[in-house]
């Protein structure tokens, strides 16, 4: 039996799993309200019936009232006319009426309480539907954002924010390594100009350091000296330093 037991267990532990994952909140509480409604019509038919049901009886107890006096007053007419057998007869009837109206009256003091009570819990079930209505709303509309919620976080952790990162960390990666290439290309173009730039001014250094000396080998033979009409023998140390040049 033991072991019966526990798999009867098991079957309903799923079994409620299921139903609790099923249910829908909203759904639920629209059926509940509808459940409450539902009662809550029952229970005014309930005290509808008790109240003509005790209507009914107060008619038959005053009834059984007016007939238990007509009786008595009949023995009453029966003794006045010196008949004392048929006064006895009626005031049987009178008294069985009497009874009749005495039973009812106990109904009736029955049938009050019930009604009482009745009355009582229909006033209970109705506010209890109009606190059902009011939160009824509040709770479907937390019950939906709940909802949303929840999808939303399924949603995001269906996308796989983690590769996103990534991938987002290697374009970052990407662009700043190409930044650094455009950075470096402009930085060798401007090295390169900037170096012409120094070049053709070395240039103009070397040329004017040139005609100061030409200027200084000119004052150094005088101003009137004529060069010679032929040209003369080259001087070996002259194409020596000629030599140096070429070589670099």
């Amino acid at each position: 039996m033991g072991f019966f037991d526990r798999i009867w267990r098991v079957i309903r532990a799923n079994l409620n799993a299921l139903v609790s994952k099923a249910e829908d909140p909203e759904k639920i509480l629209e059926q509940v309200v509808l459940d409450m409604q539902d009662d809550l019509i029952q229970l005014r038919q309930a005290v509808a019936q008790a109240i003509a049901t005790q209507k009914r009886t107060e008619r038959q107890y005053s009834q059984a009232q007016t007939t238990a006096n007509d009786w008595y007053q009949r023995a009453q007419l029966a003794l006045q006319k010196g008949a004392d057998e048929l006064a006895r007869e009626a005031l049987v009837r009178r008294k069985s009426y009497d009874e009749t109206a005495t039973a009812m009256q106990a109904q009736l003091t029955q049938q009050a309480v019930v009604v009482d009570q009745l009355k009582q819990n229909m006033k209970k079930l109705e506010s209890k539907i109009s606190e059902a209505k009011s939160k009824k709303d509040l709770y479907i509309a937390r019950a939906r954002s709940a909802k949303a919620t929840q999808q939303i976080n399924e949603m995001m952790g269906n996308v796989g924010t983690g590769s996103a990162i990534q991938a987002f960390d290697r374009m970052e990666e990407k662009v700043l390594q190409l930044e650094a290439q455009s950075e470096a290309i402009t930085e060798l173009s401007m090295d390169d100009l900037e170096q012409r730039f120094e070049k053709l001014g070395q240039a103009d250094d070397i040329d004017a350091e040139l005609e100061a000396m030409k200027s200084q080998a000119l004052s150094g033979t005088g101003s009137t000296a004529q060069l010679p009409a032929s040209q003369p023998a080259a001087d070996p140390e002259l194409e020596k330093l000629r030599q140096q040049i070429r070589e670099g």
